[in-house]
């Protein structure tokens, strides 16, 4: 378990051992701390001045308590609770193209951000510390929060263009991997909507709660109302995401459909155009006594093998034409052309 710990307000990062991590976790009136913990389970650096390596991270931090057994535990659902005078909350964060989950413990003078394996958010969240430069720990939770919130804005909008992108490719030449890409594109959006929306239900339903105190202060309050509007507004976007893929879907099958109906339309047109002559040649192929002996000469041959097959494909195309059954079929060729598209 490596920590860092971030000064205020200059947001310089300085990496301390587990025992002082602890004892300044019991004495300073403002800290924020960085826990990154082994992306695999074992023993882990400074296991040998911190206690057992399989330990839980929230014991060795001095944090003894049951109900923070979850704390840096892997394959934690979204969590956001009071549990006394701290605060718990397992944060999703969107970035290259997954979810990861950062946990987070914050009272009225520490914060504490753990993850696996490499900074999630950690490196964001300090920037912004260094240019907002919060007054307390709390102000520090929700600059968390609303950072988070960003990550899913970010990954939801680039998706969009992505999906928008798509979309006009398509209608200028449809290809079989867009295909591909747009659902993946749709499970995309939709992992960020099934991580998203569960965490978002139990902050509002615990940020709620704590606004109807009468002891929550007011510039709290306001934090809270700027991460529930920020909240609406990226489960928005990760909302319109869904809609614009499945609006590329239905473009996507439109186009198939167009194509295989300018298909069908060019065969009826052939089978129109050959149903008279299919039945001369099975009418003048048949055995009749006077088919076979009566009409032997060259002129009676032209008369009625070439002849009456000009003449009737001649009223074919004469009735096609002057009913509406010629201009359907044109019309609805025309309609899979470019300007359908």
């Amino acid at each position: 378990m490596i920590v860092t710990m971030v000064s205020m307000p200059d947001g310089v990062t300085t990496r301390i051992s587990v025992a002082e991590a602890r004892q300044r976790l019991a004495t300073d009136p403002f800290l924020l701390l960085g826990v990154e913990l082994p992306e695999e389970d074992g023993p882990a650096g400074g296991a040998e001045e911190s206690g057992p390596a399989d330990e839980p991270p929230a014991r060795r931090l001095g944090l003894d308590t049951e109900e923070l057994a979850w704390f840096g535990r892997r394959d934690q659902s979204a969590r956001a609770e009071f549990l006394g005078d701290i605060a718990g909350f397992v944060v999703p964060v969107a970035r290259h193209g997954r979810v990861a989950h950062v946990h987070a413990l914050a009272s009225e003078r520490f914060l504490v951000i753990a993850h696996r394996g490499p900074a999630v958010l950690t490196a964001d969240v300090i920037a912004h510390l260094r240019r907002e430069k919060p007054h307390d720990a709390v102000a520090t939770l929700f600059l968390l929060l609303q950072e988070a919130l960003a990550t899913f804005r970010r990954a939801a909008v680039r998706e969009l263009l992505q999906v928008e992108e798509l979309e006009d490719a398509m209608f200028e030449e449809r290809r079989p991997e867009q295909i591909y890409r747009l659902s993946q594109l749709r499970r995309s959006a939709a992992l960020l909507h099934h991580s998203l929306l569960p965490y978002l239900q139990v902050v509002e339903e615990m940020v709620t709660r704590r606004m109807m105190s009468r002891d929550f202060p007011v510039e709290r309050q306001r934090l809270a109302q700027e991460f529930q509007r920020a909240a609406r507004l990226v489960l928005a976007d990760i909302e319109s995401l869904q809609d614009a893929a499945r609006r590329t879907f239905a473009s996507y099958g439109s186009l198939v459909a167009g194509e295989q109906n300018g298909v069908i339309n060019r065969l009826t047109i052939v089978s129109v155009v050959f149903l008279p002559l299919s039945f001369l040649t099975g009418f003048f192929g048949m055995n009749f006594a006077f088919l076979t002996g009566e009409l032997e000469s060259k002129d009676v041959f032209w008369l009625l093998a070439v002849g009456l097959q000009v003449v009737v494909l001649l009223v074919a195309f004469y009735v096609l034409h002057r009913t509406r059954v010629w201009r359907r079929l044109r019309d609805g060729d025309q309609e899979t052309g470019p300007e359908d598209e």
